[in-house]
């Protein structure tokens, strides 16, 4: 079974209600976890303050510093059963703090809060969430405002038709994850799996191609791999959903019409001009659901950070 043992919780001192730690205590009740909350800060008119000296400047971050803490502990102190260990750090980059942390601390699980970001600033300015999902070394969990219900429904993302070993391996990884996470908040497993339509250009060049006998044959063979691998995990058919589309189209449209209160989807976390322009499912899933997203990375997954 897998289970979160040790987990990271970016909280924001600008939201009254911290949704990510809320959820991080609910799961470290139900697996017995530990948990460290991070908070990060930063003012950059404390760096460009050229009127004072170095060490005043040094003085006055760690007032604020102290400050924050202050209040990090009274957020967490309402959660008196969970033993919680609390850490604010001066960074411009709270991803990298987040990351550092997770690579010194060993933590399987980072959990933050998420909102709706604008698509074309993120293709210049990439939001901190974006970064945790492509670099992030252990699994990552952004939170909504959804419930968490009993006998909720938990959507999971796979391409059942991957020759890929890496693929291959991911979905087994992301549908043990959803198995096993089933199981803890006791909730019902949906498989999701996108195939293409026929390709508008070929209906065109070749006026003989049936394109409808064509997109059955894709259809079934997506069926046929999705129950199959499925079954492995003890998931009945009824419970499997092969619809036509882009998977960032139609995962959102599953996840809504389902009322789900989880998406579990792998990502394999591109960097650089690839991820900027074609970008990643995940990335592209978030803004489309009103429910959390967990983000399973690959078995050996080399953090760029």
């Amino acid at each position: 079974m897998m289970e979160y043992k040790n987990l990271l919780v970016m909280v924001d001192p600008t939201k009254t209600e911290q949704s990510s730690l809320r959820r991080a205590v609910f799961l470290a009740r139900s697996y017995g976890a530990k948990i460290s909350v991070l908070l990060c800060v930063y003012d950059l008119s404390y760096e460009m303050t050229s009127m004072l000296s170095q060490e005043e400047r040094d003085g006055m971050r760690k007032v604020v510093i102290e400050q924050h803490q202050q209040w990090l502990n009274e957020v967490v102190a309402q959660y008196s059963d969970i033993d919680m260990d609390t850490s604010v750090v001066w960074h411009n980059r709270p991803f990298e703090a987040a990351i550092k942390q997770v690579q010194n601390n060993n933590h399987d699980l980072l959990i933050k809060a998420t909102h709706h970001h604008d698509k074309f600033k993120s293709v210049i300015f990439t939001p901190t969430d974006w970064h945790l999902l492509r670099k992030s070394p252990c699994d990552v969990l952004l939170v909504k405002e959804h419930d968490w219900p009993t006998d909720g429904t938990i959507v999971t993302a796979i391409n059942a038709v991957s020759e890929d070993d890496d693929h291959i391996n991911l979905n087994n990884k992301v549908l043990q994850h959803a198995s096993d996470m089933a199981k803890v908040i006791n909730a019902k497993v949906k498989v999701v799996n996108a195939y293409p339509g026929t390709p508008v250009n070929i209906a065109i060049e070749i006026p003989e191609f049936n394109s409808a006998a064509y997109n059955d044959s894709v259809k079934q063979h997506h069926i046929d791999k999705t129950h199959l691998l499925a079954q492995q995990f003890q998931i009945k058919p009824e419970h499997c959903i092969i619809d036509e589309g882009l998977a960032e189209d139609v995962i959102p449209r599953i996840s809504i019409s389902l009322d789900a209160e989880l998406v579990i989807i792998g990502t394999i976390g591109r960097t650089g001009l690839s991820a900027a322009f074609i970008g990643n499912t995940a990335e592209h899933v978030i803004d489309g659901i009103n429910c959390d997203l967990l983000a399973v990375k690959p078995d050996g997954f080399q953090c760029p950070v």
